[in-house]
């Protein structure tokens, strides 16, 4: 059986392109050609949110090989929320696209345990098992110790599913924890890299990297580089390219000789492309779409460019 990690691979590799497009539905980004379709409530919100989503899906889905859904966005909206995360996250499979759920999930053993059931694995009625959200990939908060991240790494070997565990985020304040000094003299970002390089070692597919992966921030490009140096066989999901400020350059430190190690996430820059500098002369807003198709592929010549060049 394909692991989740080697069918997130072979996808990159097929499309040429280390590129997720992060879905995060804020009101103020949805056309407003969309919006004026529906009712200006919570339910009207979900309904533009998946249209919206499915149409950037629509225009990207041959240039991109998976979308991240922002959990937090869809919380927000209510039950027509998780309705439209669910919907859109379907819709994306069907276009062959690799779905990372991003939630952070993370607490006591018996709650990671529901919370990975949600996502990743099934949820057991009397002798029945029905999968809810059917994720591929779900973001793990690891920061209560592996009773809360091992339910996931469980359901990864039973479903064939991955995770992305934080180890150093791209926020500005994340080094208030991450970067600590232990009494070792290692920080704790890297002692956490080290966890998820073990956790993940029954996981390894084919191309050296396990389903147990994990999330390491553009805008900190040394830690960047220490983390792949300290976890060879981890995956990397890298967050803070483009809007945050992380460049080509910074985030071929984290991919291999062979150009592989990562994919890197784009959520506003690619959402909102129709609004940029770049792409509002050439696109109308209801060209939204067009911005976007241009935008991903723009940004997957210059990542593809800046790795080639950094990994010779």
């Amino acid at each position: 059986m394909e692991l989740a990690i080697d069918k997130l691979i072979e996808k990159i590799i097929e499309k040429k392109s280390p590129i997720v497009m992060g879905i995060d539905p804020r009101y103020e980004f949805i056309p407003d050609s969309i919006k004026n379709k529906y009712e200006k409530n919570l339910t009207g919100f979900a309904k533009a949110s998946t249209e919206f989503a499915k149409k950037l899906i629509d225009y990207t889905y041959d240039i991109i090989p998976a979308i991240k859904p922002q959990l937090a966005y869809f919380e927000m909206m209510g039950p027509d929320g998780l309705i439209a995360f669910k919907e859109i996250s379907e819709y994306a499979r069907e276009k062959d696209l690799i779905v990372i759920a991003d939630g952070k999930r993370g607490d006591i053993g018996t709650t990671s345990k529901a919370y990975s059931n949600a996502f990743l694995g099934a949820t057991k009625i009397n002798e029945n098992e029905e999968k809810v959200y059917n994720s591929d990939f779900v973001t793990v908060n690891p920061y209560m110790g592996f009773d809360a991240v091992s339910p996931f790494v469980e359901d990864c070997e039973k479903y064939n599913k991955g995770i992305f565990i934080l180890v150093k985020t791209s926020n500005k304040s994340s080094g208030e924890l991450q970067d600590l000094y232990l009494e070792n003299g290692k920080q704790v970002f890297e002692h956490v890299a080290n966890l998820v390089e073990s956790w993940g070692e029954t996981l390894r597919g084919k191309y050296g990297y396990s389903s147990v992966a994990a999330v390491v921030g553009a805008t900190y490009p040394e830690q960047l580089k220490k983390i792949r140096e300290i976890a060879p066989h981890t995956f990397f999901l890298i967050p803070g390219y483009g809007a945050q400020g992380g460049k080509a350059e910074d985030i071929s430190l984290g991919f291999d000789k062979n150009g592989l190690g990562g994919i890197i996430n784009a959520s506003r820059s690619l959402m909102c492309a129709y609004k940029s500098e770049r792409w509002s002369g050439t696109y109308s807003e209801e060209q939204f779409a067009e911005a976007t198709r241009a935008e991903a592929i723009r940004m997957r010549d210059e990542l593809n460019l800046g790795i080639k060049l950094a990994t010779k």
